[in-house]
């Protein structure tokens, strides 16, 4: 579990009720990530979340829905079909059946439609050969996210700084696969090639 990481962002994310019934049950819905949009600085990198990068987790992944990342206030679960998860144009989509408990009105629903809540995360892991280093333009480090696990998706109050150790030590390792070899490297190998033709003469 050490190596998850949590992005936020500011959503499209709202409460929505059946008006025609009754005492219907709420709903959460909106986004947990935007496709093609670059973070922040997050250490030396940029980053971007490219579309299709959850379809597998959608298919595969146990996803829970939480609030402020914790556990003890579980909205909803894929498994159980309280949680729906996909792709759309716009990036990953969610809709959570709520559980109908007074704690979670006065804890979750009440903040988002008063608007003090407007912001959303998820935890990830990278999947194998699920993302790409480059250079922009100018210069800048920029890691594209393809294929991601999915652990959660969180309405948050107050959204951490992104945890970066992770990325920093892949952005350290990126770095190193394209850095030049040194020049006592490539003397070394001189040295080599020298005393083997010496030894075949």
């Amino acid at each position: 579990m050490n190596d998850i990481e949590r992005r936020f962002a500011t959503v499209d994310i709202i409460v929505v009720r059946d008006e025609k019934r009754e005492n219907a049950p709420a709903k959460i819905m909106g986004h947990a990530a935007v496709f093609n949009q670059l973070s922040e600085d997050l250490g030396g990198f940029r980053e971007q979340i490219a579309p299709g990068a959850f379809s597998e987790a959608i298919e595969k992944d146990d996803v829970r829905a939480l609030f402020n990342h914790d556990a003890n206030f579980v909205l909803g679960r894929n498994r159980s079909k309280t949680l729906t998860l996909s792709e759309d144009a716009r990036g990953l989509a969610i809709e959570i059946d709520i559980p109908q408990t007074q704690t979670i009105r006065d804890l979750v629903i009440a903040p988002i439609e008063r608007g003090d809540v407007t912001q959303m995360s998820f935890g990830f892991s990278v999947r194998p050969n699920g993302q790409d280093w480059a250079k922009d333009d100018e210069g800048r480090v920029v890691r594209t996210l393809k294929k991601l696990r999915l652990f959660d998706v969180s309405a948050v109050t107050f959204p951490a700084y992104p945890q970066t150790d992770v990325g920093v030590r892949e952005l350290r390792a990126y770095l190193d696969s394209i850095a030049p070899v040194p020049l006592w490297s490539l003397d070394l190998a001189k040295r080599r090639i020298q005393l083997a033709e010496l030894n075949l003469a």
